[in-house]
């Protein structure tokens, strides 16, 4: 027999192209693919590995594609997700196929949670956000669950800056209309852009931080059931302005022939860090579990609140009373994570270690699955790690 081979659509790509080079490190027996034939053709050739070229809009060609003994999991890189994933979902329903993913994107997550009966029955495994969002933040959010066990909110944030690759940049247009997100209640509900401004320590002094709409609302609240999620990046003041600014903007910047230029000055971003910027690279994630109850006009207070703190750069550390618990983590580069953090799901996925259905990373593997990643120390409760960057070995 055989062993088990994962289709890595999206290979070409830069983040695709690093997670094709870690997996056949690792010995797995990858089959390279996308849409792009002469991309793929060009990786085919430089990697000496098989490859596959088909697009997604037809359900039946994506069917056939999948629906072959050589190909037991679909690992998709291939943003904007929003594209990619539903396809190559349906397919691997269709064939009994695993999908993994390395999606931030909250309506992605939710989509392919609502298959979550549909992959339980066809007896497929659906992983999405296997990358830096959300394996760091998603095992601090179980830690934290775990500490505090009655815990009715959770915020998390990241601190971590990071040029963005082209596949990033027009992930980020694509759903430049959507705003921001939160989970309130047990209910995503969509909030304005930087709705809410806190200041935090990461690890490395206080900063100032926004709400942002990262995949890690969902998946926090999946992997732990609490029904209140924030989560908060590193935004120094115009930056701030700007993302704030966006409640205004969306309806022009989502308008279709605009989104597309967008896409098309996307392609002028230079494709991705180089190897000796991913070595060096760092991010500090914080997290707080709170036990709040019933809180009274705290929904009228929000809107205020991120106003007050962008005009005075105010300290909204939360001052509430009851039961908290603070944990921290320190990760390599983002990139690093991404790649390291995707193939290890997907080695877990072949090794059948994730149950079917609708999984999230810690909820699939625990809240200690990124403590396995390289560079990785522990977590840090009620304390900061250290400022130096993790040291890993990053391939030139």
């Amino acid at each position: 027999m055989s062993s088990p081979s994962v289709l890595l659509y999206g290979s070409y790509g830069f983040v695709g192209n690093l997670v094709a080079r870690e997996a056949i490190d690792r010995d797995l027996d990858v089959l390279l693919a996308g849409r792009d034939r002469e991309a793929l053709a060009e990786q085919v050739d430089e990697l000496e590995r098989p490859g596959r070229v088909f697009p997604l809009e037809d359900p039946a060609v994506v069917t056939d594609a999948l629906d072959d003994d050589d190909v037991d999991c679909v690992l998709n890189c291939a943003g904007p997700f929003s594209n990619t994933a539903d396809p190559l979902v349906e397919g691997c329903l269709r064939t009994g196929t695993d999908y993994v993913d390395i999606t931030g994107e909250i309506p992605v997550i939710e989509g392919i949670r609502k298959r979550d009966d549909d992959a339980s029955d066809a007896g497929v495994t659906l992983l999405p956000a296997v990358g830096f969002s959300a394996v760091p933040m998603d095992c601090l959010a179980a830690h934290l669950a775990e500490r505090l066990p009655d815990a009715d909110a959770l915020e998390l944030g990241v601190d971590s800056f990071r040029p963005p690759s082209i596949g990033t940049v027009r992930t980020v247009i694509e759903g430049i209309e959507d705003g921001g997100a939160i989970y309130r209640d047990g209910r995503l509900e969509h909030v304005p852009a930087a709705w809410r401004t806190r200041r935090i320590d990461f690890g490395r002094g206080k900063r100032s931080a926004v709400t942002m709409p990262m995949g890690d609302v969902s998946t926090a609240h999946y992997t732990t059931g609490i029904p209140n999620v924030s989560i908060y990046a590193i935004a120094p003041r115009p930056a701030r302005l700007a993302l704030q600014s966006h409640r205004y903007l969306a309806p022009l910047l989502a308008a279709t022939p605009v989104r597309e230029g967008m896409k098309q000055l996307a392609g002028l971003v230079r494709e991705g860090p180089g190897s000796w910027s991913r070595k060096r690279g760092s991010a500090y994630l914080w997290g707080e579990a709170r036990v709040e109850g019933e809180e009274e006009g705290d929904e009228g207070n929000d809107e205020r609140e991120s106003e007050a703190a962008d005009d005075a750069d105010a300290d909204t550390e939360d001052t509430n009373s009851g039961e908290r618990a603070v944990s921290r983590l320190q990760t390599p580069d983002p990139y690093v994570v991404t790649v390291d953090a995707a193939v290890a799901a997907t080695e877990r996925v072949l090794d059948g270690e994730a149950e079917d259905g609708f999984r999230t990373p810690a909820g699939a593997f625990g809240p200690e699955f990124v403590l396995e990643l390289e560079g990785v120390a522990g977590f840090f409760d009620e304390s900061t790690p250290e400022s130096d960057s993790p040291a890993v070995d990053v391939p030139s």
